[in-house]
């Protein structure tokens, strides 16, 4: 039988592949992936440049899956990191209106799914810290 921790080792590992597959693409299509046509070079430099930054960030929630029960200050930074770029999309959402659907679920992943899953992790450490201190008599 699958653990607690194992299932939320799990679905971290499964949900960092979000981030490292769209900050990949990002960096080898930049803006063009997206929309089409041809961007303005600054503004696909720095799409490329926060792509790298999104992959990155995937990979140390992938760092986070063993021992995840001792990574609570790595991944609620992380979870930081991811809300602070939510909270940018979601007003980018109210100053230009609503995006693509894709850009729609990555608002859910950064605003409900990330807080959600740092909620999880912060019980599995918590639950594994009550156990280690009980002592067998």
């Amino acid at each position: 039988m699958m653990t607690e921790r194992q299932a939320l080792q799990r679905v971290v590992a499964v949900a960092a592949i979000v981030p490292v597959a769209a900050g990949l693409y990002g960096v080898l299509f930049g803006v063009n992936g997206l929309q089409g046509g041809v961007p303005d070079t600054s503004a696909d430099s720095h799409f490329r440049y926060l792509s790298g930054l999104l992959t990155g960030i995937g990979i140390l929630f992938w760092t986070c899956v063993p021992g995840i029960e001792g990574k609570g200050r790595l991944f609620r930074f992380l979870t930081l990191v991811v809300v602070l770029g939510g909270l940018a999309r979601l007003l980018g959402l109210a100053l230009t209106g609503v995006p693509a659907p894709t850009m729609l679920a990555a608002l859910v992943m950064e605003l409900a799914a990330t807080p959600l899953l740092c909620l999880w992790q912060a019980r599995v450490a918590g639950r594994t810290r009550d156990a280690d201190a009980v002592v067998p008599t």
